[in-house]
């Protein structure tokens, strides 16, 4: 059996920020450690155990090494399919983790010690090709979905849509996205600075720089090999999701409610809105939680591909263009790490059980690589 399951779900825990505070938030989410994070407040009690915890006080450099990044750029360089995700709450901390301090650019670049998992596994990727004395060839493609529109971040010009298609050989991809080579590691940050910028971004109450659009940064990983060797093809896929909001609470209104309920559609296709139905069994993994939806609908990929395959229904892939590009990473030949990213803050606790409720629901999945 070559079936995988995906990587039990990393939590990362964000500090109470200073408005929190100020407004005499709780702290209603610990880590009690060995993988385990307990939330604890009224009517809710609830301990849910991952392979890694990383509270607020966990730094960069540190979530790089324990969620087991590191591994999977290795992974790619041998030629495997290789995908990182982080979801969560808006103002959650996702775009933090991956990428590391918003206000950095070219000119004035983030401190080492706070860059994200995207720079670190850049310098990871190109150090183990210069160790192992590989050959490789390395290009970067970066796009964003924004109202289901997917547009490339890389193109010179106004953003435009472009198509997405489906082949046999293929699957599903983006017709005419740009592809650019790099050899170091200045000019693959370069890349994502530029494309970063590029993306949309709001504010609303709840996050002052909240990204607008799902972000997939891809590096393709090709190994020159000898002609009597075939050749390598990975890819180390980055995909930063767009929070999940609830619009009475971010007072969202007019393009950004459009934009709002555009983001939780794909969210509830991919399955981040499950949760359980009413009267179902407390305890550790199953708890009532309020979500965007009180019934679970078919079309949640996430749930249905938690389920034996032998029981699985058709999965809905086409039903949002992020199901459609993640669709490999999710069930089929690809290797999966996922970063949940939860506020601590008693206001925020519905979505932080709602995130955690489904981190743990995604460990039952399973690919072949």
């Amino acid at each position: 059996d070559t079936s995988v399951s995906l990587s039990t779900p990393t939590i990362r825990v964000r500090p109470l920020t200073c408005t929190e505070t100020r407004r005499g938030d709780q702290q209603v989410v610990h880590s009690l450690g060995d993988g385990a994070v307990h939330v604890s407040a009224a009517r809710h009690d609830a301990t849910f155990g991952f392979s890694a915890v990383f509270d607020a006080g966990a730094s960069q450099e540190a979530v790089f090494e324990g969620s087991g990044m590191r591994q999977l750029v290795e992974l790619a360089i041998d030629g495997f399919s290789c995908t990182v995700f982080a979801f969560g709450q808006t103002g959650s901390g996702k775009t933090y983790t991956l990428m590391g301090p918003l206000a950095q650019s070219e000119t004035q670049p983030a401190s080492p010690a706070l860059l994200g998992l995207m720079q670190r596994s850049f310098t990871c990727l190109l150090e183990q090709s210069r160790s192992r004395g590989s050959d490789l060839a390395l290009s970067a493609s970066y796009l964003e979905i924004y109202n289901e529109q997917v547009r490339d971040l890389l193109s010179p010009g106004p953003p435009c849509a472009l198509p997405l298609r489906w082949s046999k050989t293929r699957g599903f991809y983006v017709e005419n996205q740009l592809s650019v080579e790099f050899e170091s590691l200045e000019a693959i940050v370069s890349l994502l600075l530029q494309g970063s910028q590029r993306r949309r971004t709001s504010a609303h109450a709840l996050n002052r720089h909240s990204s607008r659009s799902h972000a997939l940064l891809t590096i393709h990983i090709r190994s020159r090999a000898a002609s009597a060797c075939p050749s390598k093809q990975g890819t180390l896929c980055f995909v930063d999701l767009a929070g999940s909001e609830r619009v009475k609470e971010t007072g969202s209104s007019g393009e950004l409610s459009v934009e709002a309920n555009s983001i939780n559609r794909s969210l509830l296709a991919l399955g981040k809105s499950w949760g359980t139905r009413p009267g179902s069994p407390a305890g550790p993994h199953r708890i009532p939680v309020t979500s965007f939806v009180a019934h679970p609908p078919a079309g949640h990929c996430i749930s249905l591909l938690a389920k034996p395959r032998g029981k699985r229904t058709h999965i809905p892939y086409r039903d949002s263009k992020l199901t459609r590009l993640l669709a490999r990473s999710l069930g089929g030949s690809g290797i999966t790490l996922m970063v949940a990213c939860i506020s601590p803050s008693s206001r925020c606790l519905s979505e932080t059980l709602s995130t955690l409720h489904y981190a743990s629901r995604a460990r039952s999945v399973t690919t072949r690589p």
